[in-house]
C-alpha cells in the first residue's frame, strides 16, 4: 500500500463514521497481523481462565470432601483401598502416595522402620511439588500475555503513525481528516493490546494467590499426616 493509496483510505474512512471494523480494515497489513495476534492472544487468555478457575473450584471441592473423610474416623487402611486406583484431588494424592510407601515397609518384614519417617515426608514433598505443577500449569501464558500484549499493541501503533506520516508527506496534506483516521487505527492496536493484557494480569495474580493458598492448605495437612504416621512408626519401634 503506496502513500496514495493510504491517503485515499484515510479520505474514504473520514467520509464514512469510523467503527472498529473500518479502523481494522483500512490499517496497514502488518498492524492487522499485530490486532490478529491480539485477538487470538485475548481468547486463548479467557480460555485459560475459565479452564483454570473451574479446575481451583474442582480442586477446593475435593479437598474439603477428603478431609471431611479423613477426619470422620475411618482407618486409613479402608480409606487406602478406596483412593488407591482413582484418587480424587491433590490431597488424596498426598495421601495415597504416603499410604503406599507405609504399605512397603509393614509389608516387607525385611525393611527398617528406622528411616521410614524420612522416606514419608520425601515422597509427600515429591507428591506435593507435583501438584503444585499442576496448579501453576498454564499460569505462565497468562503471565507472558499480560507482560507482553501491551508492547505488541504498541508495535502495531508505531507502525501504523509511520505510514499514516508517510501519507501524509506523500499527500502534503496535513488536514485532520486525513490524519484522524490513521491515528484512529494506529491507537487501536494499543487498544486491543490493553484489551488482552488487563484481564491477563489480573486472572494471573488471582489464580496464582489461590494456588499458593492450595498448596499451603496441601502442606499443612501432609504435616499433619506425616505426624500421624510418625507416631505409628514410633509404636511399631517401641513394640
Amino acid at each position: 500500500m503506496n502513500g496514495t493509496e493510504v491517503v485515499q483510505a484515510g479520505l474514504g474512512a473520514a467520509g464514512n463514521e469510523i467503527t472498529l471494523w473500518s479502523m481494522f480494515w483500512h490499517a496497514h497489513f502488518v498492524v492487522k497481523f499485530v490486532m490478529l495476534g491480539l485477538m487470538a492472544a485475548s481468547v486463548w487468555s479467557w480460555a485459560i481462565i475459565i479452564d483454570k478457575s473451574l479446575f481451583f473450584h474442582r480442586s477446593e471441592r475435593a479437598m474439603d470432601r477428603f478431609e471431611e473423610v479423613f477426619w470422620s474416623g475411618q482407618s486409613l487402611e479402608e480409606l487406602y483401598q478406596m483412593l488407591v486406583d482413582r484418587p480424587a484431588g491433590a490431597m488424596a494424592a498426598v495421601f495415597v502416595a504416603a499410604m503406599r510407601e507405609w504399605k512397603r515397609a509393614v509389608e516387607n518384614p525385611g525393611r527398617s522402620f528406622a528411616n521410614l519417617g524420612q522416606r514419608i515426608d520425601k515422597v509427600l514433598d515429591v507428591t506435593i511439588q507435583r501438584e503444585r505443577e499442576r496448579f501453576e500449569s498454564k499460569l505462565l501464558v497468562l503471565a507472558t500475555i499480560g507482560s507482553a500484549s501491551p508492547f505488541i499493541g504498541l508495535f502495531g501503533t508505531v507502525w501504523g503513525i509511520m505510514t499514516s506520516f508517510r501519507s501524509i508527506a506523500a499527500s502534503k496534506n496535513t488536514s485532520l481528516a486525513v490524519v484522524a483516521p490513521g491515528i484512529a487505527e494506529a491507537l487501536f492496536a494499543t487498544a486491543i493490546g490493553l484489551f488482552a493484557a488487563i484481564p491477563a494480569v489480573i486472572a494471573y495474580n488471582k489464580l496464582q494467590a489461590e494456588a499458593n493458598k492450595q498448596q499451603a492448605r496441601l502442606e499443612a495437612y501432609a504435616d499433619e499426616f506425616s505426624a500421624i504416621l510418625s507416631r505409628q512408626i514410633d509404636e511399631r519401634i517401641a513394640a
